[in-house]
């Protein structure tokens, strides 16, 4: 790594991520997250918050044991650090890292219950978060890439890389390809992606509120002569997360897309993306699809898309080398899986590479039978898993069979309601 780009990364990490052991208060994660990170971070001596911690417990509890730590800091998943934490990290002048899944996220074609592969960590605010600067956008805004050859060097390999392997931020096996789902192309191919519409990156990355069924619209009206393939997001199809609009309304303007195609697959043969806030729409990018946004995301504002929201932040005008550079080589942290220590952009790529080759890559490994251990005497409490599937597929969907069949200890530890937590208890008491 350059002079220049090891100084960008030590300015975009909060300073108080350094070697020095760090009291580190976790907010907004969930309990599946707390194994990862704490083996991504040695460094940091991790207090998780619980997820539905009450103001009571707040203030009998925890706001004593901030206050009484020297030197502490905020890590928080999402957006928003709460109030009263806020407050506590303004007045004793705190430092707050925001933390999400990182551009290359995982092998399995979800994020699931699996540890990322990459994270970003964000000073200031999470990248997709357009109401302020981002330590995302201040490098993109200051760094002089032109004066890197060599980052720019591993820009283009990058890219290439990617095009030539299909590799997105998730991925899966290829089921059907484009052609065979989409039809023959006849003429100009527009693809509108859907998102999870109720979604933070939206709901920071989208001043002017619009649904998936307005993008559909737009793109109709601008392109009456094109064919309208509409990719409704895989969360909303397997019912993990819910849908605001509803896709029957607009599929008189559009061929509604639900078989699953890995995005790399589904890019093929488009020659215009519509996109409120998506990586797609970066990845369309790096294979020269023109890209609309309607939204405001990190991506945006630089000269590369056609975009509907303002962005007086970003004047510059960066290559597409500069900005895959930026978002993809200086920001995020890449991790490996076993270890846990500190990789790079193009080991981890190789990882994913070699894993997607591996017929049962994706499909996760269940706990082994064994007449002892957290599965009870004889491991009866493997029958469980064939009586409780049902019922799991029928109160949720289908990624959280998988990952109950995964694990089915994680997965009851990692719910938000304490009642099935509670059941998870008793059922897995052991473990």
């Amino acid at each position: 790594m350059s002079r220049q780009a090891k100084k960008a990364e030590e300015e975009c990490v909060n300073p108080a991520w350094t070697t020095e052991r760090v009291t580190t208060f976790v907010v907004h994660v969930t309990e599946w997250k707390r194994s990862f990170l704490a083996r991504y971070f040695p460094e940091r001596r991790f207090h998780f918050l619980p997820k539905d911690l009450s103001a009571r417990d707040f203030e009998r509890v925890w706001k004593p044991r901030i206050l009484s730590r020297e030197g502490c800091e905020f890590l928080v998943w999402g957006p928003e650090l709460p109030p009263a934490l806020a407050a506590i990290a303004r007045e004793r002048k705190l430092p707050v890292t925001f933390l999400e899944d990182g551009f290359l996220r995982s092998v399995r074609p979800s994020a699931s219950r699996t540890p990322p592969l990459s994270l970003a960590l964000d000073s200031r605010t999470p990248y997709f978060d357009c109401t302020r600067p981002s330590d995302l956008e201040m490098l993109l805004g200051s760094y002089d890439f032109a004066a890197d050859p060599a980052l720019l060097a591993r820009a283009r390999a990058g890219i290439e890389s990617l095009i030539e392997s299909g590799i997105s931020k998730y991925n899966g096996g290829r089921q059907r390809t484009a052609e065979a789902v989409y039809g023959e192309k006849t003429g100009k191919r527009v693809l509108v992606i859907g998102q999870v519409e109720d979604d933070a990156s939206i709901r920071y990355g989208c001043p002017v509120p619009l649904t998936n069924n307005d993008l559909v619209r737009l793109a109709a009206a601008e392109q009456p002569a094109a064919q309208i393939l509409y990719k409704p997001h895989p969360d909303v199809l397997s019912r993990v997360r819910p849908a605001r609009s509803d896709p029957a309304e607009v599929a008189h303007l559009a061929i509604i897309v639900t078989e699953t195609l890995p995005l790399a697959e589904a890019l093929k043969t488009v020659d215009h993306v519509y996109t409120i806030t998506s990586l797609a729409g970066f990845e369309a990018l790096m294979r020269g699809i023109k890209v609309t946004t309607a939204g405001s995301p990190f991506y945006a504002g630089w000269g590369l898309t056609d975009d509907r929201q303002a962005h007086p932040r970003r004047g510059r005008k960066l290559t597409l080398e500069a900005l895959f550079a930026g978002a993809y080589l200086l920001y995020p942290r890449y991790f490996h899986l076993e270890t846990g220590e500190e990789t790079s952009f193009e080991a981890t790529v190789a990882t994913i590479r070699g894993q997607l080759d591996e017929p049962d890559a994706l499909s996760p490994s269940r706990p082994a039978w064994r007449p002892w251990g957290p599965y009870g005497v004889l491991g009866w409490r493997h029958l469980l898993t064939a009586l409780l599937a049902p019922a799991i597929r029928k109160a949720g969907n289908d990624r959280d069979v998988e990952d109950f069949r995964a694990d089915p200890i994680r997965f009851f530890r990692g719910l938000s309601d304490p009642r099935l937590r509670l059941l998870g208890r008793m059922l897995y008491p052991f473990g």
